[in-house]
């Protein structure tokens, strides 16, 4: 019997444990999803303390509840009590993006379940990260060219700042901003003792590149008297190269570093010199470390822009390169945010109690709230079709968009048929009886056929000539913003349904409990006998009419939040692929 009365304790006791919150001072957090398999980031060793990127944007939170800079996030660890090390490297919310650096304690190779825990939401909260203490002692410089001007600030505890730079500020970088280079600036890190590397422990060296077309020069160099650590392209490859100390020696070309793209570059010297591109081990050859304290000059004879330098005093390991490789692109798969929890929430009441006499005003209430529910489940129903497949089409439509080749861009658009001319502006309608055989289901592929109609349009007046001035790009980002705005009014057509469920469902309700105690005592009034039998039908209609307004508005509030979700994912999406889409006009016709 003590058994039995412990299990019904702790079973009672779930619920407030399964919602144990950290901080009463913070109402809002959201499990962010770290996935090592082959779902999501596939490692295969364990990695400890690595640096991940949270990348938050207005798909997956909620600046509206955050402070404005960012001073209330809090990241806790798997046990929601540990506060985990973290930098904001940006946080706009004007903009709705955000990008921190949060210090994880250890990501295990084929795991789902590992998780950490973003709280927000305080608005009496002192900023808490902490950029100088978010990296191991090893890594002795990190820039991440946030500056809009200026020179790069060092991110870490030692304060290499650049002391020496002349290139250029560019917003839109790999990760925030980045800097550019012409082939005649460059960027200098002056020698400082926290920088020495021998052949004991190795260095490392990485960063994103984005190279401005091929050619053959520098891009990173640590140079100490005759003594240097080269990473360097030639033509469209990468190298690298020692030279002085013990062992000197060199890489041979490997990888594409196609001019326009984003590349990750690593270089690790240990017992041997290895070259990373995008991750992946592509050259070795024999060398070892110069005993060197030197200064690292970047850009030199170089044509591009580059992002997120990384240097180290010891030779990092193959899957902490693949780690930073594939986490820290915007369609990095390592981390997911769950849906945002509120410590206001409080728990549903359950009715157990089955009346058996409902009175004719309880029935026409409850006849009202069917046809309330038949009406919101037929929506849901029917915005679940349409999202679902908007959001395949998305996929296909955008895994196709990403395999040409920046002068192919207009290659998958098509002209619309008769058939779905006359449907195109119902989602419903064309999901059901619309064609597919170019993506016409696919909000990203409507954004791209009204900017290549506009770009087409432009090149028809111009009498061949194919460029475009940049009033014309801003007209079509203008065209494309509209476009955005009508393809988000028809995810949300009939949606409104769900809210007069949910907020209307719950009033009727009441409305029928109300008119089933006035009749109970009117009831008791007119016949002067007070008893459980008289009272009995009114409650019972009164009872049964509030559960069926519950039982209206709860569905309804359910699909409202899961659609809603799914709206604003592919709204983002589409955000996203207006910039995408202008980058690429931009790259290909100006």
């Amino acid at each position: 019997m003590r058994k039995i009365l412990l299990t019904l304790v702790l079973f009672l006791m779930m619920p407030q444990l399964a919602n144990a919150w950290w901080n009463s001072e913070w109402s809002d957090r959201q499990k962010i999803t770290l996935d090592t398999t082959a779902t999501g980031l596939p490692l295969k060793q364990e990695v400890d303390l690595p640096l991940v990127l949270v990348r938050l944007h207005t798909g997956n939170f909620d600046f509206d509840t955050a402070k404005i800079d960012g001073g209330d996030l809090r990241f806790l660890a798997e046990d929601d009590k540990t506060p985990l090390k973290y930098h904001i490297e940006k946080f706009d919310s004007a903009a709705q993006i955000a990008l921190v650096w949060v210090q994880v304690p250890k990501l295990q190779p084929g795991s789902k379940e590992s998780h950490i825990w973003l709280y927000y939401g305080n608005d009496n909260a002192n900023p808490s990260d902490d950029s100088k203490g978010s990296f191991d002692v090893n890594q002795t410089d990190v820039l991440h060219f946030a500056e809009a001007q200026g020179v790069p600030k060092d991110a870490t505890a030692y304060g290499n700042n650049v002391t020496q730079f002349d290139g250029g500020h560019i917003p839109g970088g790999m990760i925030g901003g980045a800097v550019s280079f012409d082939g005649k600036q460059s960027l200098l890190i002056p020698a400082s003792p926290s920088m020495k590397i021998g052949a004991a422990n190795g260095a490392t060296i990485s960063f994103w590149v984005k190279p401005g077309a091929a050619q053959t020069a520098p891009m990173v160099t640590l140079h100490d008297g005759k003594s240097s650590i080269v990473v360097g392209i030639d033509g469209s490859q990468a190298y690298a190269r020692v030279e002085g100390g013990t062992q000197p020696g060199e890489t041979a070309r490997a990888g594409n570093l196609a001019a326009g793209t984003w590349h990750h570059v690593a270089v690790t010297v240990g017992k041997q010199l290895t070259l990373y591109v995008d991750g992946q081990s592509l050259a070795n050859a024999p060398a070892a470390s110069p005993d060197m304290q030197g200064e690292v000059s970047v850009g030199k004879g170089f044509q591009g822009e580059l992002d997120e330098l990384e240097l180290s005093n010891v030779a990092r390991s193959a899957d902490s390169i693949y780690l930073a490789a594939l986490s820290q692109g915007a369609e990095a798969k390592l981390l997911t945010l769950g849906a945002g929890e509120s410590h206001s929430e409080g728990s549903t009441s359950y009715f157990g109690v089955i009346l058996q006499s409902v009175t004719l005003d309880g029935w026409v209430v409850i006849g009202i709230l069917m046809v309330m529910a038949a009406i919101s489940w037929m929506v849901m129903a029917m915005k679940a079709l349409v999202i679902n497949q908007t959001d395949n089409n998305n996929k296909k439509f955008l895994e196709a968009f990403h395999q040409l080749k920046v002068e192919e861009t207009a290659r998958l658009d098509a002209d619309d048929s008769a058939e779905d001319a006359d449907i195109k502006d119902s989602a419903l309608m064309l999901a059901l009886f619309g064609k597919h055989d170019h993506y016409q289901h696919s909000s990203l592929y409507q954004l791209y056929h009204a900017g290549v109609r506009e770009v087409k349009h432009r090149f028809a007046v111009a009498n061949g000539n194919r460029s475009l001035s940049p009033q014309a790009i801003s007209a079509i980002k203008a065209t494309l913003d509209g476009t955005l705005v009508r393809e988000n009014q028809k995810l949300n057509k009939l949606m409104v349904l769900l809210t007069i469920a949910i907020s209307g469902g719950p009033f009727l309700g009441l409305l029928g409990t109300v008119v089933g105690v006035m009749i109970t005592f009117a009831a008791i009034a007119a016949t002067g006998d007070v008893n459980v039998a008289a009272i009995a039908p009114g409650i019972a209609a009164a009872l049964v009419a509030t559960v069926a307004g519950l039982g209206v508005a709860i569905p309804a509030l359910f699909g409202y939040n899961y659609l809603g979700s799914r709206i604003k994912n592919i709204s983002a999406d589409m955000h996203i692929f207006v910039d995408e889409l202008i980058g690429r006009f931009a790259e290909a016709y100006v």
